[in-house]
């Protein structure tokens, strides 16, 4: 047994009826916010911020889709 063991986060529960995972990022800076965009208004609402491709491939996988299925927002 590690003492040292990275937690497994909880998945994150939404619903695929209206909402779709989505990474947007800015044009400027490149910075990456994961998210969902509604499906009827087409409004973002923000998760949390991605530093790197990594913490987009760890949101995927906390959804439960694979990284190439994500929409991205310019």
């Amino acid at each position: 047994m590690s003492l040292f063991r990275k937690k497994a986060l909880p998945p994150i529960p939404y619903d695929p009826e209206t909402q779709e995972p989505a990474v947007r990022s800015s044009i400027c800076t490149g910075e990456m916010t994961v998210g969902f965009l509604d499906r009827k208004t087409g409004k973002f609402r923000e998760y949390e911020l991605a530093r790197s491709r990594s913490d987009v491939d760890a949101f995927c996988r906390r959804v439960g889709i694979e990284a190439k299925e994500i929409k991205q927002i310019d």
